[in-house]
């Protein structure tokens, strides 16, 4: 798992409207220096600030791995989230600046692997092509089944033939049954060590995941990440002491452990709000936690140890956390 803090100023080099209600932002410094370089599945940390909008959003980087001359991000315009793609759709401009933190890469590629099955759902290709572009440069087996609408709102075709994937992409539209995605019959020709990537929508995500479950492929080899998610903030009242800080909370439903804690004094950074970005993750040192969130892997839920405090709660009455 690669994570950096580092915070950058960096120019909007280049926008791209593809289809689908999808813009393509190219990145650079200012200066025109190299940037950090980055892994196939990383994305960046960006800040969204405008008026009253002040979020912090996560953007996988489709650019080439081997390239630090420039990052590329996709966003998809969502009008159902909480204002960040909205306001950037608006305000990313030629010329115009962002503030980023990152790269990180909580989706790493398993570049060992004999045979890649890649899954990009919508927006959630854009992984999916940096992982392509490296392994074809490993000279790998793979195949990333690309889902969308329809033809007419796929956005990246350009970019999937530039980047000379053509051959190793197929193209899945919903409202053409030609090219229907046989989930099955790609599964059931998975060699037996054969990992697989899916990211996109939450139910697209979750078919996949379950299908391929279902085959016998074990989790390890099971990779997935999370653009958003819904949260469930529901259940009884419990206590968070966070013992650095000497501090106790009330965590009621409809409350989080991040927001109690907040208003108490204890700052806990946070950015997705979702459970997806592990940005707020916290050890804990006593209690039975109820994991919520889409970011830690089950082995790591298993061992009860750390959790997701903008999501997650007690299963029982008192949490202790090392804050």
């Amino acid at each position: 798992m690669e994570t950096t803090n580092k915070s950058l100023m960096l120019l909007i080099d280049k926008r791209i409207d593809e289809p689908g209600g999808i813009v393509r932002l190219r990145l650079r410094a200012p200066d025109g220096a190299p940037l950090p370089p980055f892994t196939a599945g990383a994305h960046l940390d960006v800040h969204v600030r405008d008026g009253d909008i002040d979020l912090w959003r996560q953007y996988s980087l489709c650019s080439d791995p081997a390239c630090n001359e420039f990052y590329e991000i996709g966003v998809l315009r969502d009008p159902n989230s909480r204002g960040g793609s909205e306001t950037l759709h608006r305000i990313a401009r030629e010329g115009e600046t962002l503030e980023i933190e990152g790269p990180r890469n909580h989706f790493p590629l398993h570049e060992e692997a004999p045979q890649s099955l890649l899954f990009g759902g919508g927006i959630g290709v854009t992984p999916m092509i940096a992982m392509a572009r490296r392994l074809q440069v490993l000279g790998k087996e793979f195949t990333l089944h690309y889902c969308t609408r329809s033809r007419s709102l796929t956005a990246f075709q350009s970019e999937v033939e530039a980047a000379g994937l053509s051959d190793v992409v197929v193209y899945h539209y919903d409202d053409d049954v030609g090219t229907t995605l046989d989930l099955h019959a790609e599964l059931a020709g998975a060699r037996g060590e054969s990992h697989i990537y899916v990211c996109g929508p939450q139910g697209f995500m979750d078919w996949v995941i379950s299908h391929a479950q279902a085959f016998g492929i074990s989790d390890d080899r099971i990779h997935r990440e999370f653009f958003s998610a819904s949260v469930d903030v529901s259940g009884d009242v419990f206590e968070v002491v966070a013992e650095k800080s000497g501090v106790s909370v009330s965590v009621s439903a409809g409350d989080t452990i991040a927001k109690s804690l907040s208003r108490a004094g204890v700052k806990v950074e946070v950015k997705c709000e979702e459970g997806v970005c592990g940005t707020c993750v916290a050890d804990v040192l006593e209690g039975e936690i109820d994991h919520r969130d889409h970011f830690l892997t089950e082995d790591e839920k298993q061992e009860g140890d750390m959790m997701c405090v903008c999501c997650s709660r007690a299963k029982g009455k008192r949490l202790v956390l090392d804050l």
